[in-house]
C-alpha cells in the first residue's frame, strides 16, 4: 500500500509538473483576475499582430507565417509554461538567427530565371514563389529540431545552462543582435532590391549604400514618417504611462492607416511600393517538416535554442520575483521545446518571449496565461477572418515597426559607462559579446560569448578568497565567518562559492536550510578590491537586491 500510494503520489506531482495549468488554472479567482486578463490580452493581440507580419520578414518567410507563429505556440505555452506573465511569440532576435540560416541554406542564387532581355530587373530574375516555398520548409525544419533541442535539454534537467547566460552577456549579444536586425530593415525601408548576407561580417555588406541611387522615394517617405510617429507614440506612453488606462497601440494605427493609403493610392501598382501581398484566409493543414534538411541544421538549432531559452528565462524571473511566485527552468525548456515542435507541425517558426510585449501584456493587466491564450484567440480571427485586409500593407511599414521597436535595445548601450564603473570583468564581457556576435555573426558570437564567460569563472574562482556576497535574514545578519541562523554544513558549501554563476544554486540551500524565512540576497559588484583577511565586520553592507524567496512569505523589506 505504501508503495503503491507513494508511486500515485508521484504520478500526481508528475503530471501536475508537467501541465502547470492543472496547478492555478482549478482555482482562478474569475472576479479579480478574468477582467484584467481580457484587457491584458486584447491590448497584447493588438501589438502582436503587425509584430507577427513583421518579424515574418526578418525570417526570411511570407509575412503569414508570422501569424501562425502568433497563434499555435501561445496556445500550447497557456498549457504548459509556468510563467503568468511573459508573451510567447516571434521574436527580433529569434527571427534574424532564422532568417540567416535559411538565406544561407537557400540563396537568392538558387532561384535565378533565365533573362528574355538585357533590360530585367531584377525581381523578374528570381522565381520567388520556389525561394519563399524552399526557405519556409527549412525554417519549419529548422523550429522542429529547436524543439527537439529544448525538449532533451528540459528532460535532462539542463535548466541550469541559463546561469552561465548572465546579464552582461545576454545584453551585449541582444544589443549585437539588434545592429543585424537594423541592417537587414534597411533594404525594406529604402525599398531597395539587393541581396540578404548572412555568416561572419555579414553586417559590413550593407549593399543598400550601392544602390541608394534606386531608392523608392515614396517608400521612404512613408516609412519615415511612420518611424517618427511610432516612436512619438512609444515616448507618449512612457512619459504618462501612470495616467494613461492603457498604452497607446501605435503599432496597429499605422498598420490600418498605411494600409488604406496604400489600397486607396494603389501604392504598388503606381507608385512600385513593395507591399506584404497575398494572404491565404484560413489556417493551413498540419504536416510533417522536412527532416532531410536536417543535418545541415544542427548547430544553428542548439545556438537558437539556448538564445530563445535565455530569453524566457531571464524575463520570466523578473516578472516572478516581482509577484512573489516560482518559475521552473527545466519546465520552461519543455513549454518551449513543445511550443516548437509541435508548432513546426502547423507551419511555424521558432519563438520565445518578447520583452515589449511582455511589457504590455503585465502593464495593461495580465494575471495569469489566459491573457496569453486570449492574444491569441485575435490573432486567429485575423488570420481567419480578416487576412486578406492587410495584402496592401506595405513592406516599409513592417520596416518602421521593426526599427522603433529597438530602440529599448539599443538603450542598453548605456550598460557601457555603467559597467566601467561598477565592474571592468562584467564590461569585458558586455564588449565581448557585442564585437564578436556583431562580426562573426550572432551563431559564432554566442559561441566566443559563452567561451569568454567560462574563462571570467575560472578567473574569478582562482583569484579571489572570499566571497563577496552578504546575506541575512529578518531576524539576524549573516557573519563573516560563522553563522547561527544557516546549518554550518551549508555554510561551507555557500563559501565555496565564488562566483555570480552560483546565485541559483546558493539561493536554493539558503532557502532550504531557513524554510520559515524569506532570504534576501546582497550582492557587491565591487570585488576587485577583497583582499586575503576578507572585509572587517564593521564595514557598512551594501544595498540590498532581493534575488529570491520562500514562496510561502513573501520577501518584503522592513
Amino acid at each position: 500500500r505504501i508503495l503503491l500510494k507513494c508511486s500515485s503520489e508521484k504520478i500526481k506531482s508528475a503530471a501536475l509538473s508537467f501541465l502547470p495549468i492543472l496547478t492555478w488554472l482549478p482555482s482562478y479567482p474569475i472576479k479579480e483576475y478574468l477582467f484584467g486578463d481580457i484587457v491584458s490580452g486584447l491590448s497584447t493581440g493588438v501589438m502582436q499582430l503587425p509584430q507577427g507580419l513583421a518579424y515574418a520578414m526578418l525570417a526570411a518567410v511570407p509575412p503569414v507565417y508570422g501569424l501562425y507563429a502568433s497563434f499555435y505556440p501561445v496556445v500550447l505555452y497557456t498549457f504548459f509554461g509556468t510563467s503568468k506573465h511573459v508573451s510567447i511569440g516571434t521574436f527580433a532576435v529569434i527571427s534574424l538567427m532564422i532568417g540567416g540560416v535559411v538565406v544561407r541554406e537557400a540563396p537568392d542564387s538558387m532561384f535565378m530565371l533565365q533573362a528574355n532581355g538585357t533590360n530585367s530587373s531584377v525581381p523578374s530574375l528570381i522565381d520567388t514563389e520556389a525561394r519563399d516555398a524552399r526557405r519556409v520548409h527549412l525554417a519549419v525544419a529548422l523550429t522542429s529540431l529547436v524543439g527537439i533541442n529544448q525538449l532533451l535539454l528540459g528532460l535532462l534537467r539542463f535548466g541550469f545552462v541559463a546561469i552561465y547566460l548572465t546579464e552582461p552577456l545576454v545584453r551585449g549579444f541582444t544589443t549585437a543582435a539588434s545592429v543585424h536586425v537594423f541592417v537587414s530593415q534597411l533594404k525594406y525601408l529604402f525599398c531597395v532590391k539587393t541581396r540578404r548576407f548572412s555568416g561572419p561580417l555579414s553586417v559590413v555588406y550593407v549593399t543598400v549604400l550601392k544602390d541608394i541611387t534606386s531608392t523608392n522615394i515614396t517608400a521612404l517617405i512613408l516609412g519615415l514618417t511612420c518611424i517618427v510617429f511610432l516612436y512619438g507614440v512609444k515616448d507618449v506612453n512612457e512619459r504618462f504611462k501612470a495616467k494613461l488606462p492603457l498604452p497607446i497601440p501605435g503599432e496597429i494605427i499605422v498598420v490600418i492607416v498605411s494600409t488604406g493609403v496604400s489600397y486607396g493610392m494603389s501604392l504598388f501598382e503606381n507608385y512600385q511600393v513593395d507591399i506584404v501581398g497575398t494572404i491565404p484566409s484560413g489556417l493551413l493543414l498540419p504536416a510533417a517538416p522536412d527532416f532531410s534538411v536536417l543535418p545541415n541544421l544542427v548547430t544553428d538549432s542548439i545556438a537558437i535554442a539556448i538564445v530563445g531559452f535565455s530569453m524566457d528565462i531571464s524575463l520570466a524571473k523578473i516578472f516572478a520575483l516581482k509577484y512573489g511566485y516560482s518559475v521552473d527552468g527545466n519546465q520552461e525548456l519543455i513549454a518551449l521545446g513543445l511550443c516548437n515542435f509541435i508548432g513546426s507541425f502547423f507551419h511555424t517558426f521558432a519563438v520565445t518571449c518578447s520583452m515589449s510585449r511582455s511589457l504590455v501584456q503585465e502593464s495593461t493587466g495580465g494575471k495569469t496565461q489566459i491573457a496569453g491564450f486570449l492574444a491569441s484567440l485575435v490573432v486567429l480571427l485575423v488570420v481567419v477572418a480578416i487576412g486578406f485586409i492587410f495584402q496592401p500593407l506595405p513592406q516599409t511599414v513592417l520596416a518602421a515597426i521593426i526599427m522603433v521597436n529597438l530602440v529599448g535595445m539599443f538603450k542598453q548601450m548605456r550598460d557601457i559607462p555603467l559597467l566601467w564603473k561598477t565592474s571592468k570583468l562584467e564590461l569585458a564581457i558586455w564588449l565581448v559579446a557585442f564585437v564578436s556576435s556583431v562580426l562573426l555573426g550572432l551563431d559564432y558570437g554566442l559561441l566566443v560569448s559563452i567561451g569568454f564567460a567560462i574563462v571570467t569563472v575560472i578567473y574569478r574562482t582562482q583569484r579571489y578568497k572570499f566571497p563577496h556576497w552578504f546575506f541575512y535574514t529578518f531576524y539576524r545578519i549573516i557573519q563573516w565567518k560563522y553563522s547561527e541562523n544557516i546549518p554550518i554544513k551549508s555554510y561551507r558549501k555557500l563559501r565555496a562559492q565564488q562566483d555570480v554563476c552560483a546565485c541559483d544554486w546558493t539561493m536554493k540551500k539558503l532557502i532550504k536550510a531557513s524554510p520559515s524565512r524569506p532570504v534576501v540576497f546582497f550582492f557587491s559588484r565591487d570585488t576587485d578590491r577583497v583582499s586575503g583577511q576578507g572585509r572587517g565586520h564593521n564595514e557598512q553592507l551594501p544595498k540590498p537586491r532581493y534575488f529570491g524567496t520562500n514562496a510561502a512569505v513573501p520577501c518584503q523589506k522592513r
